[in-house]
Formats: structure tokens, sequence, C-alpha cells
């Protein structure tokens, strides 16, 4: 049976040359399939969405984030969104015929082998953190990439692989193992960035929030408006319907609308069943009655019988 394991590498870096190199990095990985990468200046972020087995994931993982160590200087960059380093964050998930134990075995090698080959701090995350606080990216990057070398210096901010201080130009990585995850952002009509995080401050999980919610506010100047920059880390138990109902509720208090949304990277097929069901009240829905899905499941069984 085949394994799928996806990889959705954060790189600090919204420059197209650079976002090339590394894609052309992982594009060379025989068995490595590029699914999704979105980009922009103002978080001033790359994030990529692969897939593959344990092998070419972690070779196209290991030849990217080397790339963009070569190419990004951090000591250069900004962004509004929270950053550690060029190669900020490396999660792998368990997608077909894996385990998250298996996902967090392969990050504890990239870690260890990028240390190795780049001289570049690296913290385990998530299921892979080695202690309860650093399963949480928050803890991880207090500070941010402007405060990483005071960080560094205590005893309990010791990384889990390579040197005691920050790479010159490179910062530091964090790697790690969770379950899918939803990147969901909501533009608001609002230029004012002080309402925007009153109401991310309002979804935000460990705020008094909902629960497996992360949400940041951005300014996208070119539009004159506003975003809430929003992490899923459990859309089973808090569906995108029930994040989009509380936007609304709080957006009304500052007479302030929705105008529009996005996925960050790929979404699950049952986040929008779910979302389908509640807002079309569909009583009975679910992956088996998708005309893809099912298509794809009765040429499969075919195949084998006939095979």
């Amino acid at each position: 049976m085949r394994k799928v394991i996806e990889c959705v590498p954060n790189f600090s870096t919204s420059d197209p040359k650079v976002v090339e190199a590394i894609l052309s990095e992982i594009r060379k990985i025989e068995e490595a399939y590029i699914l999704d990468y979105t980009f922009d200046d103002y978080y001033n972020r790359l994030v990529i969405s692969f897939v593959g087995n344990e092998k070419s994931v972690l070779a196209a993982a290991l030849n990217a984030s080397m790339k963009a160590i070569e190419l990004i200087d951090m000591k250069k960059h900004k962004g509004q969104h929270p950053r550690f380093g060029a190669v900020d964050v490396v999660p792998f998930i368990p997608i077909q015929n894996t385990t998250i134990q298996d996902c967090i075995e392969l990050a504890k090698k990239f870690g260890k082998a990028l240390a190795e080959k780049c001289s570049v701090p690296v913290y385990l995350y998530g299921e892979a953190a080695s202690k309860p606080e650093r399963s949480d990216l928050d803890w991880i990057r207090k500070g941010e990439y402007e405060k990483l070398s005071e960080v560094m210096k205590s005893p309990e901010r010791k990384p889990d692989f390579g040197p005691t201080s920050p790479h010159p130009t490179a910062g530091a990585t964090i790697t790690g193992a969770r379950k899918i995850m939803v990147g969901f952002n909501v533009n608001l009509n609002t230029a004012d960035l002080e309402t925007t995080k009153k109401i991310a401050r309002a979804l935000h999980g460990k705020k008094g929030g909902l629960a497996y919610v992360k949400a940041m506010a951005a300014k996208i100047p070119e539009k004159g408006i506003t975003q809430i920059g929003m992490s899923l880390s459990d859309f089973e138990r808090t569906p995108l319907h029930r994040v989009f109902e509380l936007i609304e509720i709080e957006a009304k208090r500052y007479n302030v609308q929705i105008i529009g949304s996005e996925f960050c990277g790929m979404v699950p097929i049952q986040a929008l069943i779910d979302v389908a069901k509640y807002y079309l009240k569909i009583d009975e829905l679910d992956k088996n009655r998708i005309l893809e899905i099912a298509v794809e499941k009765a040429l499969k069984k075919k195949s084998e019988l006939s095979g």
C-alpha cells in the first residue's frame, strides 16, 4: 500500500526569484508532487504544500530548506506574520497509509539533517515536541527573529538539534508533525488594523475564543482593507461555519463587514462538506455522495477486479 505524507513548509520570502528557486528544488525530486503554493508581500511568506512518500518528502523538504537558507537573509526580512527564521516551520502530516508516529520520526530526521548540513538551530513542535510547552508554535516563536539571540540564551530554550545560537542569516527553524490543518483567511471592509485585532482576539483560542483556532490581524495595503488570518488545527471539532459565524457577530459590533475569504493551502473536502451541511441544511451528506469521489472509487474498484 502506497504511503502518502504531506509537507507544508513556510519560508520567509515573497521574492519571486527566491520562490521559484525553492520550488525548483522540490520539483527535482522524483515522487514529490507540489499541490499548491502561495506568497504575498504583506505576510512576506511562502507556503508550499507537497506530497510524496517518506523518502521523497524528506529529500524535497531538505533541498528546499537548504536553498532557502542560502538565499534568504533574515536581517533584511520584514513581514506581518510571526516568523522565526528563513525556514520558519516545516510540518509533516499523515495523509494515506501512514501514521502520526511516522511523521514524528520524519520530522526528527529532517531536523537533525538540516541542523548538521546548515548549522541552523532546529526545534521540534506539535506531536513531535520534546517537551509539552514546545508543542505550541507561539511558545517557540516568542520574541520572533528579532529577539532570537536573547531568547536562546535561556537553558529551557535550547534547540533539539544544532547550535545553541541563531544562524547569522537564517535564524532558526521549527519542524514537527500534526494533523491536517485548515488555513482560512477572511477579509474585512476596514483599513483599521486595531479593530481587526479586536475581532481576531475574540477568535483566538488561547485568548478566550474558539478552541483549535489561532487568529491574527494583518493589513492588505494595496486593497485598503484588513484580513484575519487563521489556522484551524482541528476543523472537525471547531468547524469553519462556527468560525465564520463568530466573525460576523464580532464584526457587526464595529460596523464592519466580511467582503471575502480564502484558503491558504489545501483544504480537506470534509471541511467543505461540513460547511455545506450547515448552510444548506442538508441532512445526509458525506464523501460518498460527492460525484468525483464516487467516480474515482468506482474506477478503482473496477481496476482492482480486472487486475
